[in-house]
């Protein structure tokens, strides 16, 4: 396989020595790799991209190479090896995303025999051009799923490789060999031979009346009769033609199953509440057979995304969430808190696989008046015991874009606790014996302790551009003075502001920070005052604090709950969450289920800022 630096012209030398090592198993750590690739030639560099949170391989790597020879060398004699068991696949590292994504040049191959892998796909195209990469498709299991691809450095190799492959037999199967097309531009299939069919009378809920029914179309190679969770019916059936496929969907789609008797009644009811007898109540009722050609799962979901995406950009504004509900609220329930603040179009409470309520819900108005006002009402009214947190419902995809535009701004989250933050810095909880907002210890972030042979610099008071003198041989500290103080001076310098929990006069040492070894963790400093830990924290309590006190009080309650869901990142969640308006806080206090919600949302944000 060619070095495509002989026609990248502009690309330096450097970044072609740079290799992409994908299908690693688990195990596989960056030593396993030096062992196995420093054998070819001297290795620069190697890292195996994994997960910023779990940190859980992400079963590819970069090895770089001081010399191209090197990493040519090894493309040739190691793609395809063994490595802890399983075979690895390797090409050239490219910077550049639209050459990986783009379709020119790129070949799709189906239809392949199971014992084509991608050392033998490779062989086999190889003959036309440079393969950029080679890949046979895989289950879990690693066993192959009949379709391929592969990507040449031209667009003439590719069109050589689809006239001279196409239709050949490679193994036991003749392949199709054709030009990649990507998924937006490949369009709806005119041809099929397989139909999906809902709402099914109950004589074809079964896979004989199915049968029955659908041979009247034309031969029936197979059919299969299935019940989602709602235990509702839906079928499958297969032609063995497209013609008879085609009859199908134009013979059954939007039949009428009722009985003249039902649909006498129907109109009859239909004009004496003086509507249209010939309309139907809804867009398509279960008396009518739906029968269409089948979606894949993935063409399905982007046809619904496109059919509703204008109607939730027009709820903007007037679709509520709504948390923290009793399990013994329905959608009645809700609709009957919410229906005094105008008229509803819709309310629905959310519900898991068994039916029970998972605690919050949404209610969406006609009018952007109307759910403003429910919000300022509703918010944090006590029903059947529990507060409601009402707010504006958001997106999940807008929602972690936000998210992660405050996390990467410069200065951190921007809210209280982003100030003293470095530029992209995580949100830490600050300790309770710091202000919130104030600078953690020796100006870094909160929470950060200084480490063993750091210089402690950024001291508030101290001059721009001093740093604070470290103990000389000749200049032991005294008793209650802080690491770093001259003789002489009070506990603090001059123009510092006493910190929460330090005495007035500045004598003795500062709570949170410690008089032993740097980097060593000092209890934190005292709560906040009449405020007892260990007591539940209410709204009425949280309101009678001081403003610059609720925040500490609610992280105090909070970081334990987070600390036993994530010890090692409970810090950076905590102060993330601190973030958020205090009466939702207060909701996170009292439910473990939406605190857990919430603590997974801060991973997703974690991970996808790291990412980027």
């Amino acid at each position: 396989m060619a070095n495509p630096a002989a026609s990248g012209g502009a690309a330096t030398s450097s970044q072609f020595a740079s290799l992409y090592v994908g299908d690693l198993s688990d195990e596989v750590s960056e030593t396993k790799l030096y062992e196995v690739f420093n054998a070819v030639g001297p290795v620069a560099s190697i890292r195996v991209c994994r997960d910023s949170t779990s940190r859980k391989s992400l079963n590819y790597a970069y090895v770089n190479f001081h010399q191209v020879a090197d990493a040519e060398r090894a493309l040739d004699t190691l793609n395809y090896s063994s490595i802890e068991g399983k075979p690895c696949r390797i090409m050239w590292s490219h910077r550049d995303p639209s050459l990986r994504k783009g379709a020119t040049g790129n070949v799709f191959v189906k239809n392949l025999d199971r014992s084509i892998d991608n050392r033998a796909l490779s062989d086999t195209f190889s003959l036309f051009g440079t393969i950029l990469s080679c890949k046979v498709a895989t289950d879990d299991s690693g066993k192959s799923k009949g379709y391929g691809f592969v990507h040449y450095e031209t667009e003439a190799a590719a069109k050589q490789a689809i006239e001279r492959v196409n239709g050949m037999q490679i193994g036991e199967k003749t392949v199709f060999v054709g030009a990649f097309q990507k998924r937006s531009d490949r369009g709806t299939p005119q041809v099929y031979s397989n139909v999906y069919i809902k709402h099914l009378p109950e004589s074809m809920q079964n896979e004989d009346g199915l049968k029955k029914a659908m041979a009247e179309f034309g031969e029936v190679t197979s059919v299969s009769v299935q019940t989602d969770k709602k235990n509702r019916s839906y079928a499958f059936c297969n032609y063995k033609d497209v013609e008879s496929a085609a009859k199908a969907v134009a013979g059954l789609h939007q039949k009428d199953t009722r009985t003249e008797e039902q649909i006498a009644e129907y109109k009859k009811k239909r004009q004496e509440a003086g509507e249209d007898p010939e309309k139907d109540e809804v867009e398509f009722p279960f008396y009518r057979i739906y029968c269409q050609r089948h979606q894949s799962r993935t063409e399905r979901s982007a046809e619904l995304k496109k059919k509703f995406e204008p109607a939730k950009r027009e709820q903007q504004g007037t679709n509520l969430y709504i948390k923290n509900l009793e399990d013994a609220v329905d959608d009645d329930k809700l609709k009957e808190l919410f229906s005094p603040f105008g008229e509803i179009t819709s309310v629905r409470v959310m519900r898991d696989e068994g039916g029970k309520s998972r605690g919050f819900g949404f209610v969406c108005f006609a009018k952007q008046e109307d759910a403003t006002t429910a919000v300022r009402d509703m918010h944090l009214n006590q029903v059947m015991g529990k507060p409601l947190y009402v707010g504006l419902a958001e997106r999940r995809d807008a929602r972690m874009a936000r998210l992660q535009q405050r996390f990467r701004t410069p200065g951190g989250m921007g809210g209280p606790l982003g100030k003293g933050m470095g530029p992209g810095g995580p949100p830490m909880y600050v300790s309770p014996g710091m202000r919130p907002g104030m600078p953690g210890p020796m100006g870094m972030r909160p929470m950060e302790m200084p480490r063993p042979g750091m210089m402690p610099f950024g001291m508030p008071g101290m001059m721009p551009g001093k740093g604070m003198p470290m103990f000389g041989k000749g200049m032991p500290p005294r008793p209650g003075m802080m690491p770093g103080m001259r003789p002489g001076m009070p506990g603090m310098m001059p123009g510092m502001r006493p910190m929460f929990g330090m005495p007035p006069g500045g004598k003795g040492g500062m709570p949170g920070m410690g008089m032993g070894a740097p980097g060593q963790a000092r209890p934190a400093g005292p709560p906040a005052a009449g405020f007892n830990p260990g007591a539940p924290l209410t709204a009425s309590s949280l309101a009678a604090a001081q403003p610059g006190m609720q925040k500490q009080m609610l992280g105090e309650k909070l970081f334990p709950l987070i600390a036993k869901m994530q010890p090692e990142l409970a810090g950076k969640i905590t102060g993330m969450m601190l973030e958020m308006d205090n009466s939702e806080l207060l909701v996170l206090v009292e439910s473990e289920e939406q605190l857990k919600h919430k603590v997974d949302e801060a991973l997703r944000v974690l991970s996808g800022a790291q990412a980027s």
